[in-house]
């Protein structure tokens, strides 16, 4: 990973990222992110908020540990926690516990890839639904309600017996009002809804797809209205699934071909250049490297895409110098407040060890990508650095945990639990300009 030009070494330190919100009336903001380590064990791939204890601040679910908002100082075990490892750290042998991740230097997956928080049954105190390791069993976490403080682990179900795919997601996509797994099993796409009669029972499966084999292990995935008729549809990286008119009887999704790379992370549908129709952002190669936009066009009634290359294995192939591999999480979130999603991803550390990925042991990074439209309707993604040693998991979480207006980032991975709580302040015109980001490149 090359370090852009622009960015101060003082900065650097400081782990600040600057950029401007646009407003009708120009404001100048200098946006900055705290960054804050909950622990450096690793537990999980991914992390996310939910306030568990219902005092009305944001917790942090991360591994078989939930965390005290607003300060995340107090840890509390909802699952078991009993993973002893053994390694070797500079020669010498090391015992931890966790998998094995930075605290030692050979690989291992953590048996928790993905959390979510939802009240699946309805009892007004706020659960947790874990994605495991691809193949196996998802389940879901019951909040004990008001005997939480007690203590002692949750209530365990089985959510789904297969989730397969490596971006699998927690989301509304049928329409309902109620999120569901989206995910591959056992060969299909498809949906997992909780029964709502017995949220305790498996969940649902609804397929949307044959059964064309899709195996555990595959990449790129994500929910988004592709078509703009108001309804959600699945992407993945051979095309997408439209969504049918009803969904009576699971019927099979019309499945329209188009190639988004060899396999990324989260795909996302969204007007990136504000011409009404939806284009689709994403990375392209979970272990490698791209991240392109791909701008929909029609052609005879047909849904069609021009691919625009954001950022890919050379630095000259970002006009600001920007390269690094293996973004395994993606997320579109206006960052900013400027009316436009932004994207924010990273480097997954280390997501098959310290040897077999492109630059596995480069930098961790985790950056957002500025969207700004320019008047000839091309548009600029312009990186910000928020941090170099941190990166990304399989899931990267952005969400104002402390309802500030701002939102902030919490990502875990093989380096451990991190929370960047997200802060601005007003300057000159003179100040915000000599701080932004300058191309390198044509």
């Amino acid at each position: 990973m090359h370090i852009p030009l622009f960015r101060p070494l003082s900065l650097l330190t400081l782990g600040v990222v600057l950029t401007v919100a646009v407003s009708a009336a120009p404001k100048y903001q200098l946006h900055s992110f705290a960054k804050q380590q909950l622990t450096d064990q690793f537990w999980s791939e991914g992390a996310n908020f939910g306030d568990f204890n219902r005092d009305g601040k944001m917790d942090v679910v991360a591994g078989p540990f939930w965390y005290e908002g607003p300060d995340f100082k107090v840890r509390h075990e909802f699952m078991a926690a009993d993973k002893v490892s053994k390694s070797k750290k500079n020669g010498q042998d090391v015992t931890f516990p966790g998998f094995k991740g930075a605290l030692g230097s050979e690989n291992e997956y953590a048996a928790n890839f993905f959390a979510f928080t939802s009240d699946i049954n309805g009892d007004g105190w706020t659960d947790i639904l874990i994605l495991g390791f691809p193949g196996e069993n998802s389940w879901w976490f019951e909040n004990p309600g008001k005997d939480l403080s007690k203590g002692g682990h949750w209530t365990q179900h089985v959510a789904l017996d297969v989730t397969d795919n490596e971006s699998p997601t927690f989301t509304d996509i049928t329409g309902d009002g109620k999120p569901e797994i989206v995910c591959s099993s056992k060969g299909h796409y498809g949906y997992a809804s909780p029964n709502p009669k017995d949220p305790t029972k498996p969940f649902t499966w609804h397929s949307i797809s044959p059964d064309n084999k899709y195996h555990k292990f595959t990449h790129g995935m994500g929910v988004g209205d592709v078509n703009g008729d108001g309804r959600k549809d699945l992407l993945e990286k051979d095309g997408w699934w439209e969504q049918p008119a009803s969904l009576e009887g699971d019927p099979i999704w019309a499945f329209h071909k188009w190639p988004f790379g060899t396999g990324g992370s989260q795909m996302h549908a969204y007007d990136v250049n504000g011409d009404g129709l939806p284009d689709v952002i994403c990375s392209l190669a979970a272990h490698g490297y791209g991240l392109s936009w791909f701008e929909q066009y029609r052609e005879g009634g047909e849904i069609k895409f021009k691919e625009h290359n954001i950022m890919n294995k050379e630095a000259k192939e970002n006009r600001y110098g920007v390269h690094f591999s293996q973004m395994h999480a993606v997320e579109l979130v206006d960052m900013d407040g400027d009316g436009l999603k932004d994207i924010v991803t990273g480097k997954r550390f280390w997501a098959h060890g310290p040897e077999g990925d492109p630059e596995p042991n480069a930098a961790p990074v985790l950056f957002w990508f500025q969207l700004k439209r320019n008047a000839d309707k091309t548009v600029d993604w312009v990186p910000h650095l928020i941090d170099d040693n941190s990166g990304v998991g399989t899931q990267v979480v952005v969400k104002d945990y402390n309802r500030d207006g701002k939102p902030d980032i919490l990502v875990g991975n093989k380096h451990g639990v991190y929370v960047f709580t997200h802060t601005a302040k007003t300057v000159s015109k003179a100040e915000w300009e000599a701080a932004q980001p300058k191309p390198v490149f044509p």
